[in-house]
């Protein structure tokens, strides 16, 4: 299996980083092959809301006029068996690199074209919020809707506060190795060893 994960935080070594690389580490010790995609390394630009309706050829091909570095993101999330989109919580909700990616993905999924290979993807997300740390579940929230939306299979979405973060990060490892070997199989494996 092949994860790719999609990170919104400019930090590559923060804690947002540090979450999804305990997800990534879980499923790596399980046999997946994993990629971490930094939106903020990334030339993304924001929906330019094409025509005169708001939509462009993203709702009627499936796919983003604008050349940058979206398409390529869009291809390896395509290649991949299973995505992570992880984001650092601002304000409670996502960061603008990653709202400014699922804006657009969103539209091109509108189309069945744009859908293909993302349709009932298994999606996992990952908001870790700073400070208090309450702006966490509404960023789950609104992270889900979205990524519902383009088509995927969320099988899970993990608020984490900056107070909870290494208890969180034994959690996403379970999930990584979930994530990998299926849940019938991880339930077997984990009630043997107990």
């Amino acid at each position: 299996m092949h994860i790719v994960a999609i990170l919104g935080s400019r930090n590559p070594k923060g804690r947002t980083a540090q979450a999804t690389n305990a997800l990534l580490q879980g499923a790596s010790q399980a046999g997946s092959t994993t990629e971490t995609i930094l939106l903020t390394e990334r030339n993304i630009k924001r929906c330019r809301q094409c025509e005169d309706t708001g939509w462009g050829i993203c709702r009627t091909e499936g796919r983003c006029v604008i050349e940058d570095d979206f398409a390529a993101v869009v291809e390896k999330i395509k290649g991949a068996d299973a995505v992570v989109f992880a984001t650092p919580v601002y304000f409670s909700d996502l960061s603008e690199s990653m709202r400014a990616f699922l804006d657009r993905l969103r539209r091109t999924c509108m189309h069945e074209r744009g859908r293909h290979g993302i349709a009932d993807k298994p999606a996992v997300g990952i908001c870790v919020a700073g400070g208090g740390g309450g702006g966490a579940p509404s960023c789950a929230a609104s992270l889900e809707k979205v990524v519902a939306r383009c088509g995927f299979d969320i099988v899970d979405v993990i608020p984490v506060r900056r107070q909870n973060l290494e208890m969180k990060k034994e959690i996403l490892r379970i999930i990584g190795r979930w994530l990998t070997t299926g849940m019938e199989t991880f339930a077997a494996n984990e009630t043997e060893t107990v």
